[in-house]
């Protein structure tokens, strides 16, 4: 369970980097410094804790079911930042609040911060903790834009990152469900038998239905050829 956790914070870094890379470069700046201040002040609470307080709270179900909820909730948000920046490639008005969406970046690097940040601190233990805390900070501070940048570098068109940011939120939305379960099924699937009448009854509605489809686009689409011909024959 916790390398799944570490998968999907992997994940989340690397989704934030690729929104980031549709921002101009001074506003990655600024978030990256909004989360190098994040890394300093948290710092006193980092100490506080400890590896087997971690240890239980990744293998605590409500918490992680929680969790779950905030990450699909914010992949819910990267799904419509997709639609609403693909609108706005190809001409199309958005609503007001799909600013909002725009000016979202990711709420859940913060958690991942901390994560790192405490981990940093029980690797190097014989360094104060507030000199390494500037150092994560620092890495934090010059990491996110660069990372954003070395995305932007290598794969520069915008729909193609915007794609993969659409497709990496939907692998963290898959593993943020899939942490809840925690070694046990938390919704068991009924056993009843197979109900043919059902299945039978959609395989014909799918199969009549096929049908004519097929036979009005074969009906359909010479009527429209000979339209077209009789219209520019009329006009010439």
């Amino acid at each position: 369970m916790e390398q799944i956790i570490l998968i999907l914070m992997l994940f989340i870094a690397i989704n934030c980097a690729f929104k980031l890379s549709l921002w101009r470069w001074w506003q990655a700046g600024i978030y990256s410094l909004i989360v190098a201040a994040f890394t300093v002040l948290a710092y006193p609470y980092a100490i506080l804790q400890s590896k087997t307080q971690i240890a239980d709270y990744l293998q605590n179900t409500e918490a992680l079911q929680n969790m779950a909820v905030i990450i699909t909730l914010e992949s819910a948000l990267c799904f419509g930042f997709c639609v609403t920046y693909l609108r706005g490639l190809y001409g199309k008005k958005n609503p007001w609040w799909a600013k909002l969406l725009w000016w979202y970046p990711s709420l859940l690097l913060f958690p991942v911060v901390f994560y790192c940040l405490t981990e940093a601190i029980f690797t190097f233990v014989g360094t104060a903790f507030s000199t390494t805390a500037y150092i994560v900070a620092a890495l934090m501070l010059m990491g996110i834009p660069a990372l954003a940048k070395a995305v932007t570098y290598f794969v520069p068109e915008k729909d193609l990152r915007l794609e993969i940011h659409f497709l990496i939120s939907l692998f963290v939305c898959i593993l943020g469900l899939l942490t809840t379960v925690n070694g046990k099924t938390v919704y068991a699937a009924a056993d009843e038998p197979v109900n043919w009448n059902a299945v039978i009854l959609a395989l014909s509605l799918f199969v009549i239905l096929f049908i004519v489809g097929y036979v009005w686009s074969q009906i359909k689409y010479p009527l429209i050829q000979r339209w077209k011909e009789r219209k520019m024959k009329k006009r010439y």
